[in-house]
């Protein structure tokens, strides 16, 4: 297997806090890497490790066959690296931001104007070479970020929460872009708490408190979870969901709408025989099996069961 990331056992301490705890990645050439989790759960200080910024307190790394942090520099020209903060010159225009950022990478000549070229015309921002960086819309500035980040054509990019700022149309429209990257050879980790960005990820490692819960396809989570997934309509609800969430068995009960999504452990060998038993009445014909999703694999393998 081609791996462009191997990481054994790396952590990361600040003091007594453990940001990152004993952490094992593989993560293939060409596909979209996934890190979900919320904030504090290490995503950021693990990729910091991952790009050479940060050395780790114990373990091992390997980036495109260089071995951090000793080869750091070695790697800064291989891959790219955008943040969730906006970190180009808002006092630029669109065109200097981009012309700056190929000098960094020593872009030159007639080469250097046909890629800011080319970043324009794919990042959609055509309209904005001559505005200043500082004016431009969320999506916009989400753009030229991304344009910069890839304006060496990086074997491997970095995205750090990429779109928290943005609105759903442009995530969207970000996603579709990263796909294009992918599909011309680039290897990429993202990190998001979204869950309908981390489905779209080819392979996804679920991280809290520093640690891996679990990792694989979004396909494979969703089937290996561990639980059942069972959603209850009806009236009384809420008394119906404190009911559900003092039983052991019951991983987690959460009102969507007027449906209960309700996950029960797989150790159970009749679901929806079991919690027919433990229901009242009037929910006992409102009761059906559901597809799992993501979310219920992150609710399912992480400490925010039961809320």
């Amino acid at each position: 297997m081609d791996y462009v990331i191997e990481a054994h056992h790396i952590s990361r301490s600040f003091g007594d806090v453990r940001a990152v705890d004993n952490i094992d990645l593989q993560i293939s050439r060409g596909e979209i890497y996934g890190f979900l989790g919320p904030n504090g759960s290490g995503k950021s200080t693990t990729i910091r490790m991952l790009t050479g910024l940060l050395t780790p307190s114990e373990g091992s790394i390997s980036v495109l066959g260089l071995n951090l942090p000793k080869q750091a520099e070695a790697l800064r020209t291989r891959i790219g690296y955008m943040t969730q903060k906006f970190s180009l010159f808002e006092d630029l225009t669109v065109l200097e931001n981009l012309k700056f950022i190929a000098q960094i990478y020593g872009i030159s000549g007639k080469n250097k104007k046909q890629r800011l070229e080319t970043q324009i015309d794919t990042y959609g921002l055509a309209q904005n070479r001559k505005q200043m960086a500082g004016t431009l819309s969320g999506g916009q500035k989400q753009r030229l970020a991304l344009a910069a980040a890839t304006v060496h054509q990086p074997e491997l990019l970095f995205l750090d929460e990429p779109t928290s700022a943005v609105d759903p149309e442009n995530r969207r429209e970000f996603w579709e872009k990263l796909f294009d990257l992918s599909d011309q050879g680039t290897s990429i980790l993202v990190s998001t708490h979204y869950m309908d960005e981390a489905e779209r990820c080819h392979q996804l490692a679920i991280l809290e408190e520093g640690q891996k819960r679990v990792d694989g396809s979004p396909e494979e989570l969703m089937s290996n979870m561990g639980a059942n997934v069972l959603e209850v309509a009806g009236p009384g609800l809420r008394q119906v969901k404190q009911t559900l969430v003092s039983l052991p068995e019951v991983l987690s009960a959460a009102q969507l709408g007027t449906r209960l999504r309700v996950l029960v452990s797989d150790r159970v060998d009749n679901p929806i025989e079991w919690i027919t038993q433990r229901l009242p009445e009037e929910n006992q014909g409102n009761l059906q099996r559901v597809r799992p999703s993501l979310e219920d694999v992150f609710v399912s393998c992480t400490g925010v069961n039961k809320r």
